[in-house]
């Protein structure tokens, strides 16, 4: 049975749509607790929670897709009704004036608005191609995606973990170093940055990387795992699938859906 974040937030879109707000936050806590959730997910948690009456947590998980995706429309204006529901007018309107100036951006020659909707629907595409087994195909998408969206880090995420995937570690690295530069708390990304640079032959930028991970997320058994990859001197790094699965301690990548 297919259980990879992507197809439990599919689950999750389904349960939503059928008004089965509390089956939907159960599969999308699922998807929050692999640590591997993209905005989309953390948006409709916060939405389905707003729909159940439990407005602080939902702008807790609005919060967090807007960290990942700091332009996201739908989330500011949800998190903008949030905070009008709970008297915090104020807040509320400074949210809204911060979705319209987005909407009077302009990114590849269209509105803000516009751009990161055709952002999310290279990242759709590209998804797909994924699937398809077209590896090289889901890149491109995925780089037009960030080229309408450039702050949109949760894809960016997803492109670097491609590039690694088809062995381009150098550049996988720019966009993880990009990631973690911008949005220090992305955890995930600082793990993948330290994998990219393991991958590229850079040892000891990898060692700096996790050992900083370490300090940060002391209860991450895979941490010690990754510095244990660097003991074995003698080791010439793998292919980057095997790899990454191997320190990830998950199967190999597949070709799955993204929402």
């Amino acid at each position: 049975m297919d259980v990879s974040p992507e197809h439990l937030v599919e689950q999750a879109n389904e349960r939503f749509q059928l008004q089965d707000y509390y089956g939907a936050i159960h599969l999308l806590e699922e998807v929050v607790a692999t640590g591997r959730a993209f905005a989309d997910a953390h948006h409709l948690l916060g939405l389905s929670y707003s729909l159940v009456g439990q407005p602080d947590t939902a702008l807790e998980q609005l919060d967090r897709a807007l960290t990942l995706n700091p332009n996201y429309i739908e989330a500011l204006i949800h998190r903008a009704l949030v905070l009008n529901e709970l008297g915090r007018e104020e807040e509320a309107n400074a949210v809204l004036r911060r979705a319209r100036q987005i909407t009077t951006e302009r990114r590849g020659g269209f509105h803000g608005h516009v751009a990161a909707k055709l952002a999310n629907q290279h990242a759709a595409m590209g998804q797909a191609y994924l699937e398809a087994g077209g590896l090289n195909e889901a890149i491109a998408q995925y780089e037009a995606a960030l080229a309408l969206g450039p702050g949109f880090h949760d894809l960016r995420y997803k492109l670097g973990r491609l590039l690694l995937e088809a062995g381009r570690a150098l550049d996988a690295h720019e966009h993880f170093q990009r990631i973690v530069r911008e949005r220090p708390s992305f955890l995930d990304a600082a793990a993948m940055l330290g994998l990219a640079c393991y991958l590229a032959g850079d040892g000891l930028g990898a060692r700096a990387v996790w050992e900083e991970l370490r300090t940060r997320r002391p209860e991450d058994p895979r941490v010690e795992a990754y510095l244990a990859l660097l003991s074995r001197s003698d080791v010439t790094p793998v292919g980057a699938g095997a790899a990454q699965a191997a320190m990830l301690d998950e199967p190999a990548p597949t070709k799955k859906k993204r929402k």
